[in-house]
C-alpha cells in the first residue's frame, strides 16, 4: 500500500534548492519533508532556521541522507555537475527522483544523463523526472492545448528566450564554471518547450549558434558568453530560434512563439508582474518580474504536486525521461557551435555528421 505521504528529502539548499525544499515542507500536501543536505555552512545555517524546527533532519552527507529510514524520494538541487551521479545514487536506494534540469552537463559520449535514463530503466517502479518547470505553468499549458486542437494549424517555427535581469555582483561569471554554458543552463528550458510543441520524436538537422560578451567580458576565462543566439533546423521541415541573455536591465523575461500555418501563439509576450498598470506624466508602467522564480512559482509548486501524485498514485509522470537528455544533447550542440563557430549537422536518426562546416 503506498504511503500516506509522501516521504521527501531535499538535496542541495541554494537558490533553487531552497525553493524546492519549502514547496514539499509547505505547499504539497500529500508530501512531508522529513530530510535535507548541503554540505555549505551558509545553506545549512539556513536550513536550521527554516527546515530542522519542523521536524527535518539536515545532513552534510548525501550518502547519509538518502539512507535515511522510511525515505521514498529525493529532490534534487544541488549543482548540475552532480546531478547525475546523485540521481543515480538515490535510483540505487529504491528512491523516486525530482531532479532539477538539466541532468547533466556532460557533452562527451557517453552522456552522464545517459547513465541516468539507463539506471532508471532497472528500477522501472520507480518514477524518475527531470524538472522542467515551464510545463507545469498554466498558460504553456493553454498554449499546448491550443496546438493539440489544431488551432493554429501545422507548428513550423518556435521563437523562444530565456532571458535574465542583469547581476553585477559576479554570480553568473563564478555560476559558469560549471553551469555547461549558457545555452545548456537557460535554453535547455526553450529546447524542452520545442519538444513539446513539435514532438518527442523530431530530430535535429543542423545547428548554429553565435553570441557576444556585451557586460561580463570575464565569461571569456570559461568560453561563456552573455548573451548568444542559436538556430535548430529539423528534418521535417521545422526550425526552432532561441535567445539566451544575462543583461536584461528591466528584469526577467521569458518569451515563447509557436507560428503555425494557420495562425500563431504566444505566451508572456508582453510581461508583467500582475495586472496593474501606472498611468503618471512620463507614461505609462508596469513592473515585471525580477526573477525566473517571480515568473514561474506556481508552476514549480504545480510540478511537486503532479510528482508527487505519480508517485503516491503510480500515475505516468508528466515529463519523460528521453526528453531530458535529447534537450541537454541539442543544448552541448548550440554551445559547441557557438564556441567553435561551427555548424554541427546530424543524419536522420540523430546521429551526429562530422567534418561540419565553418559558419
Amino acid at each position: 500500500m503506498a504511503p500516506k505521504k509522501l516521504q521527501v528529502a531535499a538535496a542541495g539548499l541554494g537558490r533553487m534548492g531552497k525553493r524546492h525544499a519549502i514547496n514539499f515542507l509547505n505547499r504539497t500536501p500529500r508530501a512531508q519533508l522529513v530530510a535535507a543536505f548541503t554540505p555549505d555552512p551558509e545553506e545549512m545555517a539556513w536550513a536550521k532556521i527554516n527546515l530542522e524546527p519542523y521536524g527535518v533532519t539536515l545532513y552534510d552527507d548525501y550518502k547519509k541522507m538518502i539512507e535515511q529510514p522510511g525515505l521514498n524520494a529525493v529532490v534534487i538541487g544541488t549543482a548540475t555537475s552532480v546531478h547525475a551521479e546523485e540521481a543515480i545514487q538515490a535510483m540505487q536506494k529504491n528512491l523516486h527522483v525530482l531532479c532539477e534540469k538539466p541532468l547533466s552537463t556532460s557533452i562527451p559520449i557517453p552522456l552522464k544523463c545517459r547513465q541516468v535514463v539507463e539506471e532508471a530503466k532497472k528500477h522501472p517502479h520507480l518514477k524518475v523526472m527531470c524538472g522542467f518547470s515551464r510545463r507545469f505553468d498554466e498558460s504553456y499549458r493553454d498554449a499546448r492545448n491550443k496546438v493539440e486542437q489544431g488551432l493554429i494549424g501545422r507548428p513550423s517555427i518556435i521563437r523562444s528566450q530565456t532571458c535574465d535581469k542583469h547581476d553585477p555582483s559576479g554570480f553568473f561569471v563564478a555560476y559558469a564554471a560549471w553551469s555547461g554554458g549558457v545555452f545548456v543552463d537557460m535554453s535547455v528550458h526553450d529546447i524542452d518547450l520545442t519538444l513539446w510543441f513539435f514532438g518527442d520524436d523530431i530530430q535535429p538537422k543542423s545547428v548554429s549558434a553565435h553570441g557576444i560578451r556585451a557586460v561580463q567580458p570575464e565569461l571569456a576565462q570559461y568560453n561563456d558568453y552573455d548573451n548568444a543566439v542559436g538556430i535548430v533546423e529539423f528534418w521535417g521541415g521545422k526550425i526552432a530560434y532561441y535567445y539566451c541573455s544575462r543583461m536584461m536591465a528591466h528584469g526577467q523575461e521569458d518569451t515563447t512563439e509557436i507560428i503555425g500555418t494557420e495562425g500563431k501563439l504566444s505566451v508572456n509576450s508582453n510581461p508583467q508582474s500582475n495586472f496593474v498598470n501606472y498611468y503618471h506624466p512620463g507614461g505609462i508602467t508596469r513592473e515585471v518580474p525580477a526573477h525566473y522564480y517571480g515568473r514561474f512559482e506556481m508552476a514549480f509548486v504545480q510540478e511537486a504536486n503532479e510528482f508527487t501524485e505519480s508517485c503516491l498514485d503510480n500515475k505516468p509522470l508528466p515529463v519523460k525521461l528521453s526528453n531530458a537528455v535529447k534537450a541537454v544533447e541539442i543544448g552541448a550542440a548550440l554551445q559547441e557551435a557557438l564556441v567553435s563557430g561551427k555548424q554541427v549537422r546530424f543524419d536522420e536518426t540523430g546521429r551526429r555528421i562530422e567534418g561540419s562546416s565553418k559558419l
